[in-house]
């Protein structure tokens, strides 16, 4: 009986460890959100930006004009205590082209859902502009003439997350992965995936992003598409990458940039 009570005890311990775990797994996998992925010629992919607290990576962002920055909402950190890293490569070794930048002001969407991820998007004013070159360049934003998305077109996600499914570990260098472009999204997640998002991944799984590429850019036929946002795991084929809608927020982005240059 003794024997029996301490076995049933051990299960019941076991179980309550695999519990923790999943659900460790799941928040994390909700709160940051590259797999399959390879790293990228330097500089090459000249809009992507390190958002940086005490000089270490903790989100991707967009360089969309030469003062203006966007990322994901849930990236946010008080401006003064943030930079943004441009032309960077490398997060451990320099190589002197990158433009190191304070932020002077932060507008996240007034939609933004902590809960929901509805609305995962802002925008941060650099202290002073960027300086394009070679190696910087804004991303190009779709509008009302850029042609809609079909399923199965081809996007390429970038970042510096990590390289492997449940690692801690961010990648030293930028890496970039194709994914295609998903539909039928509604389906893989019960329809908590509203009409402010769109979902990219790979129908046999193994490529997306991952925690550290949240904020980053989803580009599609030369297009910012999508801003990492969050997802179920990461390269799983039942649940693809979940990205911020550009294109829902263009006037809110065009509508900041405006009214501040006014100001």
């Amino acid at each position: 009986m003794a024997t029996v009570c301490a076995g049933a005890n051990d299960m019941a311990q076991v179980w309550r460890v695999v519990i923790l775990v999943l659900s460790m797994m799941i928040r994390d996998s909700l709160t940051q959100r590259i797999i399959g992925g390879q790293e990228v010629v330097p500089h090459s992919i000249k809009y992507q930006a390190s958002l940086q607290y005490e000089r270490n990576h903790y989100c991707g962002g967009i360089l969309i004009n030469q003062q203006w920055v966007v990322s994901a909402a849930h990236c946010w950190r008080p401006s003064n205590i943030i930079q943004v890293v441009l032309s960077g490569h490398n997060l451990v070794a320099e190589d002197g082209s990158e433009q190191v930048l304070n932020v002077s002001k932060i507008i996240a969407n007034p939609t933004y859902n902590p809960k929901t991820y509805n609305g995962d998007v802002m925008l941060l004013k650099l202290s002073q502009p960027a300086v394009l070159n070679a190696y910087v360049q804004p991303a190009p934003l779709p509008d009302e003439s850029t042609p809609p998305l079909d399923a199965g077109t081809t996007c390429t996600v970038s970042g510096w997350g990590v390289t492997r499914i449940y690692s801690f570990f961010l990648s030293p260098v930028l890496r970039a992965v194709d994914v295609d472009y998903i539909t039928n999204c509604y389906y893989f997640y019960s329809f908590r995936v509203n009409e402010n998002m769109i979902c990219a991944g790979s129908r046999y799984g193994g490529k997306d992003s991952c925690q550290g590429d949240s904020g980053g850019p989803l580009m599609c036929n030369g297009f910012l598409e999508g801003i990492v946002s969050w997802g179920i795991g990461c390269a799983n084929p039942y649940y693809p990458g979940v990205y911020t809608k550009v294109r829902n927020y263009n006037k809110w982005i065009n509508g900041i940039i405006l009214s501040d240059s006014q100001a």
